[in-house]
């Protein structure tokens, strides 16, 4: 997994609000009306888009989420151009993240579930690295062991027992960005 700069809370904090203008200055231009909630979770810069408009709101996630995606991607851009340092910012439109999160979560523990009763790998769907992400630190903090296969956009991951419990190969737990 690549480790991320250790950043000062004010450096968090600058690219927060250099995010939220941003953002903001987007909204404008869509003509949305929304709320920018800033913060800090796990050493990075959360911006999250609120709105009382459920329909303008739905426009921002898109479908599958690629839209909230994209405006992660060009904040990151923004961020970047202005403090001249790459941003592991994450941006959210009104709890999807979470939301998408809570599926993964359980669909993780159902693969963890699954290579327990029958003892073999389970591989899931082909996922984006945020979705691959989620699912190794389920299936880590359940005792068992991941690894991420295949190229870009048709990597997805498989859950394995520990050695301990199979007689096959070592897999090391293989992480993603």
């Amino acid at each position: 997994m690549v480790q991320m700069d250790d950043k000062t809370i004010d450096q968090l904090n600058d690219e927060a609000d250099i995010a939220a203008d941003y953002l903001e200055g987007l909204l404008d231009i869509a003509d949305y009306e929304g709320d920018i909630e800033l913060g800090i979770r796990n050493g990075r810069p959360m911006i999250q888009i609120v709105a009382d408009d459920d329909t303008d709101i739905k426009h921002l996630i898109g479908r599958n989420g690629e839209v909230v995606d994209a405006l992660q991607q060009l904040t990151r851009l923004a961020v970047q151009q202005r403090t001249g340092e790459r941003s592991h910012l994450i941006v959210d439109v009104d709890g999807f993240l979470k939301r998408k999160r809570q599926i993964l979560r359980d669909m993780a523990l159902d693969a963890v579930d699954e290579a327990r009763e029958t003892g073999e790998p389970v591989s899931l769907k082909p996922m984006n690295s945020f979705e691959r992400k989620v699912v190794h630190d389920v299936v880590r903090d359940e005792g068992l062991r991941s690894r991420s296969h295949g190229e870009e956009p048709h990597r997805y991951v498989t859950v394995y027992l520990k050695k301990s419990e199979t007689e096959g190969e070592d897999f090391d737990d293989e992480y993603d960005d």
